[in-house]
């Protein structure tokens, strides 16, 4: 099926290889690649297939080290996705809205339409209407759970139906996991190879300043995709402090943003101005306010950056916060609370 939607070009490509990639070995004398032969930690070229790091990635997630691609943050992947399997001005993909807004800037970048099928009443995804959406030349259905920035779960039942029903490749977005009470899809990805499931290091995992994102993939499709990203993706240093903060458990830190979460949501419904704290699987809040411009820039006043996003159909009069330390939190809902009694007062 996987090569049955891979755009010719690609299916007839030779990828680009370096002499290391017919050499087995760790030592050597290395003269192949014009570097410098000074050693300082970073003259040599990273290891392309990122072996050491994926198969540490593979103990944490349990899957194996040929089902793992890494790129340069989630997007890389994203956007590989429809550098493999989408033709430009003839493809289409499919996303659900309100979402992640680099679904649509990869697919413009790539000359591909992007079909965006509105979440339902509270959020909830609308499976029929996706399938109904989706013809002969949609490649790609993008969904993210828990979405982001309504931060809520899709049912497991109704992604696998999707996987199942669409004839294309299913990516399910799951940079939020593991701040969920719900099992992700990663094992799903060996009964159902259009199904692609992507992660991050960056959220539950403190790397974002490292840009390490996962797909967990049929092994054909992680294939594919390291066969058209840019040879030397990782560098040296991401790798190695990657494998080095894999060893930290995250258990502890999840449970405190989690545990921070639900009292930051309590403490804002009691807000008068403060219309509706979504519930959240995520790292975050969506709340409704009624004047999100007005709160925003007392926020931004004040020093605290949250992310308006009342401009987003679905989300008007909403601001979605992160959660951050107990200190940084407090200082969040203390400045609130001066803007409501100044609200009151006038």
């Amino acid at each position: 099926m996987i090569d049955s939607l891979v755009r010719g070009c690609i299916a007839d490509l030779t990828p680009y290889s370096t002499a290391r990639d017919e050499y087995g070995g760790e030592l050597g004398v290395f003269l192949d690649a014009n570097e410098s032969p000074y050693d300082n930690g970073c003259n040599r070229y990273p290891d392309p297939h990122q072996r050491r790091l994926k198969e540490r990635l593979s103990a944490v997630k349990g899957v194996p080290a040929e089902n793992i691609f890494v790129g340069n943050g989630s997007d890389e992947a994203i956007d590989l996705l429809f550098r493999v399997f989408c033709e430009p001005r003839e493809d289409n993909a499919l996303a659900i809205a309100p979402s992640y807004g680099m679904y649509r800037v990869a697919a413009a970048i790539n000359d591909i339409e992007m079909r965006e099928v509105r979440l339902g009443e509270d959020f909830a995804l609308p499976v029929d209407e996706l399938l109904r959406r989706a013809d002969a030349r949609t490649k790609l259905l993008f969904l993210c759970s828990p979405n982001n920035p309504t931060g809520n779960s899709f049912p497991r039942a109704d992604m696998l139906r999707l996987a199942d029903g669409f004839g294309g490749i299913v990516v399910v977005d799951e940079a939020y996991i593991d701040f969920s009470e719900e099992e992700g899809l990663c094992r799903e990805i060996f009964a159902r190879p259009n199904l692609v499931v992507l992660q991050t290091l960056s959220k539950a995992w403190a790397m974002a300043g490292l840009r390490v994102g996962l797909a967990l993939a049929d092994r054909r499709v992680v294939e594919l995709m390291s066969m058209v990203k840019y040879p030397y993706n990782i560098d040296v240093a991401a790798m190695r402090m990657a494998e080095r903060l894999l060893d930290d458990p995250i258990d502890e830190k999840v449970a405190a943003l989690r545990e921070q979460r639900d009292a930051v949501a309590a403490v804002l419904s009691r807000f008068r101005f403060v219309e509706r704290v979504y519930p959240s699987d995520a790292n975050f809040l969506l709340v409704r306010v009624d004047d999100a411009d007005a709160v925003y820039d007392r926020l931004i006043g004040e020093g605290i950056i949250v992310r308006n996003r009342s401009r987003i159909e679905g989300c008007e009069g909403c601001l979605r916060i992160t959660i951050g330390l107990e200190e940084e939190n407090m200082k969040l809902l203390k400045t609130l609370e001066r803007y409501e009694k100044e609200s009151i007062v006038r």
